[in-house]
């Protein structure tokens, strides 16, 4: 540990890393996200039948207690519109048509920050809360994390869109030595050109935002329509 720690460490061994390793990290990192967070939502879905089977005292969903269709639904399609949307901005992107996708990415953040709002509106709105029966607890849970990774997609894509957007009038880029990982002692750049990772941060993103679509349309059947 001393070792790696020291002041002399060779830098060189990092250095110019080749984008296409990180571009194959980002395929496979974005794809074992998606695993993890279907294995999280997994977790309300059992509570929310089992509870639901069990039914104690006939107090599973009592009657004030009764989310807002509309809110829902528009919180829902706000999602899935993003998703498609993203998926769109990709084609744009591997077209090379830089300007579209930009577009397109900016209206995706626009409609994640909506769908918070609308998700927050709903709370504040409902008239019951987590204690307000079983029906209530998974509720409250499961919107309250949809929200929780809508705000960590929010992140992330603006995070690429300002990439992108930081570097448009100098093609191909310059880049300070270690200004990608921000390690001012690096004497040359970590990877050859990050600008390059742009697309592939975008599919990546792209496809967790496609996933998490299809999240919010089970939770929209499952806590509203069942």
């Amino acid at each position: 540990m001393t070792e790696l720690a020291h002041e002399s460490t060779d830098y060189s061994v990092v250095e110019r890393e080749p984008p296409e390793v990180l571009q194959r990290n980002l395929y496979v990192a974005a794809r074992l996200w998606a695993s993890s967070t279907a294995f999280f939502f997994f977790a309300f879905l059992f509570a929310y039948f089992y509870l639901r089977s069990l039914d104690n005292h006939g107090l599973w969903r009592p009657k004030h207690v009764d989310p807002s269709q509309t809110l829902g639904v528009l919180t829902t399609l706000a999602v899935v519109v993003t998703a498609v949307l993203l998926r769109w901005a990709l084609v744009n992107r591997r077209a090379d048509n830089r300007r579209a996708w930009r577009q397109k990415g900016a209206v995706s953040i626009a409609l994640i920050v909506l769908a918070i709002v609308l998700q927050i509106v709903e709370w504040s709105t409902q008239g019951f809360g987590p204690t307000d029966g079983a029906y209530a607890s998974v509720y409250v849970g499961w919107t309250g994390m949809e929200a929780l990774f809508l705000v960590g997609l929010l992140y992330w894509l603006e995070t690429t869109l300002a990439t992108s957007l930081r570097y448009r009038k100098v093609y191909p880029a310059k880049f300070a030595a270690g200004e990608a990982a921000g390690d001012s002692h690096r004497e040359a750049p970590d990877i050859r050109d990050p600008l390059s990772l742009v697309p592939a941060t975008l599919e990546a993103v792209s496809f967790y935002a496609l996933f998490l679509g299809g999240i919010f349309i089970v939770s929209w059947i499952v806590l509203y329509l069942l």
